[in-house]
C-alpha cells in the first residue's frame, strides 16, 4: 500500500536529491477504515430507502426520510477523504518540500524549515484536529509551545513536525526514520535554485471558481432548482394517493404510492453534488476547466429535467 520501493539511507546518494523522493503516509488502515465506513452507511442508506419508498405520508414517512438523510450526509466528506488519502505523497527534494493531500498542497522550500522532529519529543502532547480518524488526521490545532500546527497525516504513531516561521505541519511519512535522515543529507547538499512557496488550499479553489459570473450562475441555478424539486415533491406526497412511475408491458400506468416521488430529488441531488465535485477536480488545471464548465452546465440542466420529470409524472393520468 506504499505505493514506492523501499528507500534505505545508504540508497540516499547525491543523484537521489536532483530527483524527487517521494515519502507515501501509511495508507492502509486509513484506507480499510474509510471503506468500511462507506460500505456502512450506503447500507444504511439503502434500507432506509427501502422503507421510504414503501411507507405511507405520515410519521414513517418523515422518520425515515430524516434517517436517509443522516445517512447520505457524511459520504462526500468520507469519499473526498479517502480519495486524498489515496494520492496523498511528501515529496522531497535538494530545493523544496512538496506536501500533497487530495486538494491541499503546500510547497516549502528547504531554506524556510527551521526544524524537523517527532511529536513524541514535545512537553505538551499535541491534540489531534476535530473529527479525525484513522488515515484523515487533518485540520488545526493550536499548541501552547508550537503556536498554530496544520495536521496533513494519516496517523498519530509517525507523526512528525515540521517547524517553519509560519506555521508548523504535522505529517506521517510511513518511514519517519528515513524521512529526516533524507532531510538532513538535502540541506546538507544545500539548493540549486531558489524556490518559491505556495500553497493550494481547497477553499482557495472554490473562491477562485465562485469568482466567475458563469460558475455562479450554474453552481446557484443547481441549488434552487433541488431545493424547489424537494419542497414541490414534499408538497405532492400528501396531496396525492398515488402516482404514475413508467408502464407496463401492456402501456398501462404503473401507479405506485406517491411517496415513492422522493426518489426523484434525492437522485437529483446526488447526482449534482458528484458533478459539482467533478467540475472541481477539473477546475484545478487551467487547461481543463471547460470540461469543469462543461460539467456544471450538464449538473444544472440534469436537475432541471428531474423537475419537468415530475410534471410529466403527475400529469399522467391514472
Amino acid at each position: 500500500m506504499r505505493g514506492h520501493p523501499r528507500r534505505t539511507l545508504t540508497r540516499l546518494t547525491r543523484a537521489d536529491h536532483v530527483n524527487p523522493i517521494p515519502f507515501p503516509p501509511f495508507k492502509r488502515t486509513g484506507l480499510v477504515w474509510h471503506a468500511g465506513l462507506l460500505i456502512l452507511l450506503l447500507v444504511a442508506l439503502g434500507w432506509n430507502l427501502y422503507f421510504l419508498l414503501r411507507s405511507p405520508a405520515g410519521p414513517s414517512f418523515v422518520m425515515h426520510l430524516l434517517l436517509s438523510l443522516v445517512s447520505f450526509a457524511p459520504l462526500p466528506l468520507l469519499a473526498y477523504r479517502a480519495y486524498a488519502l489515496w494520492g496523498a505523497v511528501y515529496t522531497l527534494d535538494r530545493e523544496k518540500l512538496h506536501l500533497h493531500w487530495g486538494l491541499r498542497a503546500e510547497q516549502i522550500p528547504l531554506g524556510d524549515i527551521e526544524w524537523v522532529r517527532p511529536a513524541s519529543a514535545l512537553t505538551h502532547p499535541l491534540r489531534l484536529p476535530p473529527i479525525s480518524m484513522p488515515g484523515a488526521l487533518l485540520g488545526l490545532r493550536r499548541h501552547p509551545d508550537l503556536g498554530l500546527v496544520e495536521f496533513l497525516a494519516s496517523e498519530r504513531k509517525h507523526l512528525l513536525l515540521v517547524g517553519t516561521a509560519r506555521r508548523v505541519y504535522a505529517i506521517s511519512p510511513h518511514e519517519a526514520s528515513e524521512f529526516v535522515q533524507a532531510f538532513a543529507r538535502a540541506t546538507e547538499m544545500g539548493s540549486l535554485s531558489p524556490t518559491e512557496p505556495r500553497s493550494v488550499y481547497p477553499s482557495f479553489i472554490v473562491t477562485e471558481a465562485w469568482s466567475s459570473g458563469l460558475v455562479r450562475y450554474l453552481w446557484l441555478a443547481a441549488l434552487f432548482l433541488n431545493l424547489g424539486l424537494f419542497v414541490w415533491v414534499s408538497l405532492l406526497i400528501p396531496a396525492l394517493p398515488a402516482v404514475a412511475l413508467g408502464f407496463r408491458p401492456d402501456r398501462s400506468p404503473a401507479v405506485v404510492p406517491s411517496t415513492q416521488l422522493i426518489i426523484l430529488p434525492l437522485v437529483s441531488t446526488l447526482l449534482a453534488l458528484t458533478g459539482w465535485g467533478a467540475g472541481l477536480y477539473f477546475y484545478r488545471w487551467e487547461g481543463q476547466r471547460i470540461l469543469s464548465f462543461a460539467v456544471w452546465a450538464c449538473s444544472a440542466l440534469m436537475s432541471l429535467l428531474f423537475l419537468v420529470s415530475v410534471w410529466f409524472i403527475i400529469a399522467t393520468p391514472i
